[in-house]
Order: C-alpha cells, then sequence, then structure tokens
C-alpha cells in the first residue's frame, strides 16, 4: 500500500493534480442525469487517499518529517554500529585471553626445558 512506503518518493504536484482532478468529478458524478453515485464513491475514495498523501508529502518536507526520519536512521546506524563494535571487542578480548594463555604456557614449557638443561649441564 503507497501509504506505507517512503514520504519522500511523493509527488506533490501529482498528488494535488489527482485532487483537483478527483474534487472535479465527484461534482460531475452528481451533476450527471441520473446520478452516478458509484463513480461518486470512487472519486470520493481516490480523493481522501490523495488527501492522505498530499498530508504525508507536506508533513514529509515542509513541516520537519523529513529531519526527524533522517534522525532516526542515524540513531539505528549508530546502536547498530554500537553493538557490532561490542561484539568485536569481546571477541578482540577473547582472542587476546587465548593468546595470553598460550604465550604463558609457550613460556611455562621453555622455563622447564632451560631448568631440564641447566641441571644436567651441572652435573
Amino acid at each position: 500500500m503507497d501509504t506505507q512506503k517512503d514520504a519522500d518518493i511523493i509527488s506533490g504536484p501529482m498528488t494535488l493534480a489527482l485532487c483537483g482532478y478527483s474534487g472535479v468529478f465527484m461534482r460531475y458524478a452528481l451533476a450527471v442525469s441520473p446520478k452516478n453515485y458509484l463513480l461518486f464513491g470512487c472519486h470520493v475514495v481516490n480523493f481522501s487517499a490523495q488527501m492522505t498523501q498530499g498530508y504525508r508529502y507536506l508533513n514529509y518536507w515542509h513541516m520537519g518529517g523529513r529531519e526527524r526520519t533522517l534522525e532516526e536512521k542515524a540513531k539505528d546506524g549508530l546502536s547498530q554500529a554500537g553493538g557490532v563494535l561490542d561484539k568485536n571487542a569481546a571477541k578482540a578480548q577473547g582472542a587476546l585471553k587465548e593468546g595470553v594463555q598460550t604465550v604463558e604456557d609457550e613460556a611455562s614449557k621453555l622455563a622447564g626445558q632451560a631448568k631440564a638443561k641447566v641441571e644436567q649441564a651441572t652435573r
């Protein structure tokens, strides 16, 4: 449904033209004889939909809606980036602990080998 799409794709001039068109032909649907209530109803629905889109257009481009939307997108982007940074920091911390443990194990092993060689050389 078009009312769920992003408001920056709404064409203001086209929306205005469609409102005018529907308004004029609502009038003519009742001016003919016999009155065409079905056509009138179709134009009422179309006029209402175009007025809704017109409100969305004005709100987005002239009443601060665009700025609010951009601000929300920026906040969402920052929170996602923060989550990724936290996740990567936790990964890095885990890798660092693992690396420290490996170095300690290797150092302990080398110290044991050195001690054994010193004992062997002093006998």
